[in-house]
């Protein structure tokens, strides 16, 4: 009798994970990561730094000091915060103990932060004080917020072993949130200050300063709460999927890891010299040039269909185009067409005195801003999933490599760099507005800036980071995880995850122990 012949077994380069369907995570924990998605951006975060500079008034020059500060402890309680979540192992996984854990005092501390009016109302900028609470608080938030994010980035690169799974999670909540009610705080907050702005409850007995006070106190408080709520029903019904090694990598190791991962050490030193980029506000400029806050609603209307549209050939942009093309170009389009709304407003100004240009008047800069955000929506869907798939597809490669995952100490080096180069951009920005003669009290007196202060929040906010953040670039040019190189490793990782995980099963100590160290070896 002829046997039968058997096909050779196929490479992995030839398996083709990409068509692969495979869903680990539920109905219930998709819905509860797209409610833990929203509530990273359900806040009214973007007029912070209004809110300590015009509301609190905290000194320029003390909020110099603050960000310096800050900085520098921001730097030094992510190294010893990664190595500690790296070596944890529990029941509950490596990341969620500390997003459950946390949850409560990290709401606590943003109330007492939003809180800060009410308990210095009437104190100068330059209390010392009023200065050490806030210093204090932000330090404290600083320290919480550091557990929080890295536990956050792990959790998102390990609740699902597969890439396509990842991916799904990803475009529905981005999707989803965007399109559900995300930036609805942030609106409200945008038409409540537009109308005080513009002394729309002149009758009221109330202040100008005591309606902002009350505006932001109320919003910042529903917020948080709100967010707050969200996030722990999610970190109660959320899984790690992906298993850690067994035994906890070494610090030497950890390090290691980062070193010879090339996709992480590229993506790092891109966004590096991209946060070196120094610039200013967009609400500064709508609010304290245009006195009209709402146009960052307004403008976005022609734009806003294409938002979700944008989703839809996100797959097939994946398919078809490098990952690295696709990050610079969805990345960097908006510095490219802020350049050109540069130029635009520029037109008819005195360049001697600063007055006049199309900078100052709200219809022209309408138009501009509004194009800019019609092109900008092209990228939206795109701009909100490659940047996480990219940092997981460094993650994934670094268990390929390795044998081991270190999500914590990976995610602290990436940040460590960014927040290194965003602060002391973040640093000049400050020091720049003070020597530019920025008046803190304009806003809530309701009196206008000088005419050449205006020009630099418009340029701040437009041309200055555009040209400083170029740079960011050129690291992705060499970045080369995609292709046939790609298939290859998640081919071999899916393979490793399924035996890890059947031998995980079985409940053999001994087995357990050997495949890690065979991994290790590896």
């Amino acid at each position: 009798m002829e046997t039968e012949k058997k096909e050779p077994a196929p490479k992995p380069e030839d398996l083709q994970y990409v068509y692969e369907n495979r869903r680990y995570v539920g109905t219930k924990e998709t819905v509860g990561f797209v409610l833990w998605d929203a509530a990273q951006s359900l806040n009214i975060n973007t007029y912070s730094s209004r809110f300590i500079r015009n509301i609190v008034k905290i000194d320029l020059g003390y909020l110099t000091v603050a960000r310096t500060v800050n900085s520098v402890w921001d730097i030094v309680n992510d190294i010893f915060t990664a190595a500690i979540v790296e070596k944890t192992r529990t029941r509950w996984g490596k990341f969620r103990p500390y997003l459950l854990g946390l949850a409560v005092p990290g709401a606590i501390f943003t109330l007492l932060y939003w809180f800060m009016p009410l308990l210095f109302g009437g104190q100068p900028a330059t209390s010392g004080f009023k200065f050490a609470i806030y210093l204090a608080l932000e330090v404290i938030r600083e320290g919480v917020g550091t557990f929080q994010d890295i536990a956050r980035t792990g959790l998102l690169s390990t609740i699902t072993p597969h890439p396509n799974d990842r991916t799904r999670l990803i475009t529905i909540a981005t999707f989803a949130s965007g399109q559900f009610g995300e930036k609805l705080p942030e609106q409200v907050m945008t038409v409540i200050l537009d109308l005080i702005d513009n002394k729309a409850f002149k009758n009221s007995a109330r202040t100008v300063e005591q309606q902002l006070t009350g505006a932001f106190v109320g919003m910042g408080t529903f917020c948080t709460v709100l967010a707050s709520g969200f996030s722990m029903w999610f970190f109660m019904n959320s899984k790690e999927r992906i298993m850690q090694s067994i035994e906890t990598p070494k610090l030497t190791d950890s390090i290691r890891s980062i070193v010879n991962n090339k996709p992480i050490l590229l993506i790092t030193l891109s966004e590096f010299l991209s946060d070196f980029g120094i610039g200013g506000s967009k609400s500064d400029y709508y609010i304290d040039v245009l006195h009209f806050a709402s146009m960052t609603m307004l403008a976005g209307i022609p734009g806003a269909p294409l938002s979700p549209l944008s989703y839809a050939y996100v797959p097939w942009l994946r398919r078809r185009f490098s990952s690295r093309l696709l990050y610079i170009v969805s990345h960097y389009i908006s510095n490219i067409l802020l350049t050109g709304v540069f130029a635009f407003g520029c037109i008819g100004m005195d360049f001697k005195t600063f007055k006049g240009g199309m900078y100052q008047k709200v219809w022209p800069m309408f138009g501009a801003m509004a194009l800019w955000e019609v092109i900008w929506n092209l990228f939206y869907g795109l701009r909100n999933v490659i940047g996480t798939e990219l940092y997981n597809e460094a993650m994934d490669y670094c268990e390929w490599k390795n044998g081991y995952r270190t999500e914590a100490m990976t995610s602290v080096a990436k940040g460590l760099a960014k927040k290194v180069s965003g602060s002391v951009s973040g640093i000049i920005s400050t020091a720049l507005m003070k020597m530019v003669g920025y008046d803190q009290n304009a806003y809530t007196r309701g009196t206008e800036q000088p005419d050449y202060v205006k020009f630099y929040l418009f340029a701040m906010f437009t041309i200055v980071p555009s040209v400083t953040g170029a740079l960011g670039i050129i690291p992705m040019l060499f970045y080369d995880l995609h292709g046939k190189k790609k298939e290859k490793m998640y081919a071999e990782l899916l393979e490793r995850r399924r035996q890890a995980a059947n031998i995980a099963s079985s409940g053999d100590s001994e087995a357990i122990h050997a495949f890690a160290q065979e991994q290790l070896q590896k």
